[in-house]
């Protein structure tokens, strides 16, 4: 006699909760009711005959044996949804910070629209931790630096090129002409990069003295505003202040130097063969690679 099989909703509905850590949650998540979630998680309980969910007054915490089988549940369930994705493609999410979005990509992108009409994209703009199944993403910038997520292929493809900036008006008060003239100047950084500096002056060569930081800022986009307003020097990726250095609102005094980390290409891997993906991957690193040639060039 064949083994009754598990139900795939109690299977799902015992996934949510656990993953969320809430009946009510996993609940919204699979438009269903409380209870009917509740039900499902004890009607799975009861098949095994262990605890999976210890009910608490937060939520719910998964036991050692609801760890293992929900672990191996979302492995099982984001291989289907890889599947159906396969089946019918929808738009391409591109991923990367908002800063690069704002002062790298948007000014470059008409580009390849123009060549490529017929690729729809969409954004998820995120410096953090990815996990493409859930936020349905395609192909992500992201620094070498970064832990790469399962089922991705990441793809090496140029350094990323960094250095102080600061405004002209600055620059001509506080006569910054050497790296020691650092010491008299405000030093600014971005939460999200907060070694920039020190990271800087291992890479410059010509040897300083201690760099003590002044101010922070949560994103660079905020770091390079207050850089252009004269609140002090940043030190950021090349590739976010080429406008502001072409049209004179910033300079940088001491130029741009390769820096410690790498920027890398990162893609999901069931998408790898979409002709559409392998469009985006090879203008992107196109991108990236004709700035580094000009970096060089420059430096």
């Amino acid at each position: 006699m064949a083994t009754p099989r598990v139900s795939l909703n109690a299977l799902r509905a015992f996934e949510a909760t656990a993953r969320l850590h809430s009946f009510s949650a996993a609940a919204d998540e699979l438009a269903v009711t409380h209870g009917a979630v509740s039900r499902q998680v004890r009607m799975l309980e009861e098949r095994f005959g262990v605890s999976l969910l210890q009910r608490t007054a937060q939520g719910a915490e998964p036991t050692p044996e609801g760890q293992r089988l929900a672990a191996g549940l979302k492995r099982g369930f984001d291989e289907i949804q890889n599947s159906v994705d396969q089946l019918k493609p929808g738009p391409l999410t591109l991923a990367c910070s908002q800063s690069i979005m704002m002062y790298w990509l948007l000014p470059r992108l008409s580009r390849f629209q123009q060549k490529n009409p017929d690729v729809l994209l969409q954004y998820h703009m995120t410096s953090g931790p990815l996990d493409f199944t859930r936020d349905k993403v395609s192909v992500a910038i992201r620094l070498s630096s970064q832990e790469l997520p399962r089922d991705v292929i990441r793809t090496d493809i140029c350094s990323e090129w960094v250095g102080p900036v600061c405004s002209p008006e600055y620059l001509r008060t506080l006569k910054i002409r050497t790296p020691a003239d650092l010491q008299r100047a405000r030093l600014l950084y971005s939460h999200t990069r907060e070694h920039a500096w020190s990271e800087w002056k291992k890479c410059y060569g010509p040897k300083m003295g201690e760099l003590s930081l002044d101010e922070g800022f949560p994103h660079f986009y905020l770091l390079i505003q207050a850089a252009r307003c004269g609140l002090g020097i940043a030190n950021v990726p090349r590739m976010l202040v080429q406008d502001d250095l072409n049209s004179g609102t910033l300079v940088a005094p001491f130029g741009f130097v390769a820096g410690p980390n790498r920027l890398t290409i990162w893609i999901a891997s069931h998408l790898t063969e979409r002709s559409e993906i392998r469009r985006l991957v090879d203008w992107l690193s196109g991108e990236l690679r004709t700035d580094e040639s000009q970096n060089r060039a420059r430096a």
